[in-house]
């Protein structure tokens, strides 16, 4: 690559991605951990490392996060969080990805004990006590559209207007 070429790409803004899991049993609830180092509870997932596709951090995340690697059934939402409402001040990309839990496979669960401190299993209507703000929002988007067999694009949690 030309060093003007790498010049250009150096210039250009960086992001960052995420990618997780909503695990759902056949009644609907949804595998829910608790992180230790930020508040409330989030779904199984994290950051896409350097070169790792969305699917594969999924995976990885899971397997590092709950100890095993579900079946994951497709992509629900794909969700922008714009730099004013991210902690580090940086867009970033989310993406869902849907799967089924067999409920007797909650206690396969393993937990990072220098990462997570619980989990549980979620009725939807406790979303908006256990998951805040965004979170909860794109939770809630991702379990309709999962479960309509949809993807959903969001911005911070939101339907975006395609209107304009």
């Amino acid at each position: 690559m030309a060093d003007s070429e790498l010049e250009f790409f150096e210039s250009l803004p960086r992001s960052r991605g995420a990618a997780c899991a909503l695990l759902r049993t056949e009644d609907e609830r949804v595998l829910l951990v608790k992180p230790t180092y930020k508040p409330g509870w989030s779904l199984p997932g994290g950051v896409i490392e350097q070169r790792e596709s969305p699917l594969a951090a999924c995976r990885r995340e899971c397997a590092e996060e709950i100890g095993f690697v579900p079946r994951l059934d497709g992509l629900a939402c794909v969700d922008w969080i714009p730099p004013d409402l991210s902690p580090d001040g940086r867009p970033a990309t989310i993406f869902v990805f849907s799967g089924r839990l067999p409920a007797e496979r909650f206690g396969e669960v393993r937990l990072p004990a220098d990462e997570l401190s619980d989990a549980v299993l979620a009725d939807t209507a406790d979303f908006g006590l256990l998951l805040p703000g965004g979170r909860g929002r794109r939770c809630a988007a991702a379990l309709k559209a999962a479960a309509s067999g949809l993807t959903v694009y969001l911005q911070d949690g939101r339907p975006v207007d395609w209107g304009g």
